[in-house]
């Protein structure tokens, strides 16, 4: 059977819809940062880290879910020996802001004692869960802690934080894509966008 014009336009040659149409719908936003921006500031990040450590091991945290896209693309620009464990945490508060009360949902299967320690965050908001996490791997005795963010919000922090990487800083918008979620929607977005605001 043959498609009409209108339908056959919005499909692809193997005739599935492109990958923005499957995923866009009227809840996402601006685009925040773009995919290509996104790439090359993964890239940048990789050069100073692997800079910064020079001859040494990191031992790299990522912070569950978030950051697993972010993390997985870091770790192919890091040019020093690491090894990744994983964090996730749960702040208490509604779907976009968090409270600060922070439990761990499930910690790290490695010792960190002695070790050069870096944090892998999606977005630092408030700082309030960030700064739960290093308090509690401070306690560890590790060599170090340092910290490296995708994305801050400096107009809602409510703690300072020693944040040494950072890859973009964004406007107060509740963010989505290239990990990050709402309600578990949208991880697979390949920038980041903000959340539509209601009419």
């Amino acid at each position: 059977m043959r498609r009409n014009a209108a339908s056959t336009s919005a499909l692809g040659e193997n005739g599935h819809r492109s990958y923005t149409q499957r995923v866009r719908d009227a809840a996402v936003g601006k685009i925040l940062v773009q995919q290509d921006e996104l790439a090359h500031r993964v890239r940048e990040l990789g050069r100073e880290i692997s800079r910064d450590y020079r001859d040494e091991e990191i031992f790299l945290v990522g912070v569950l879910k978030g950051a697993v896209f972010f993390l997985s693309d870091l770790m192919r620009h890091l040019d020093v020996p690491c090894q990744v464990d994983f964090m996730a945490v749960a702040s208490y508060g509604s779907s976009t802001d968090s409270s600060g009360v922070v439990r761990i949902l499930k910690d790290l299967d490695a010792p960190i004692e002695g070790r050069k320690v870096l944090i892998v965050e999606d977005i630092v908001d408030s700082g309030l869960t960030l700064s739960y996490l290093l308090r509690t791997l401070w306690a560890r005795n590790p060599a170090s802690v340092e910290v490296c963010a995708l994305l801050t919000k400096p107009e809602r922090r409510k703690v300072e934080l020693p944040i040494r990487y950072v890859g973009f800083e964004i406007p107060n918008r509740f963010a989505v894509g290239y990990g990050l979620d709402h309600g578990e929607r949208y991880r697979n977005l390949p920038y980041v966008a903000a959340l539509a605001e209601g009419p």
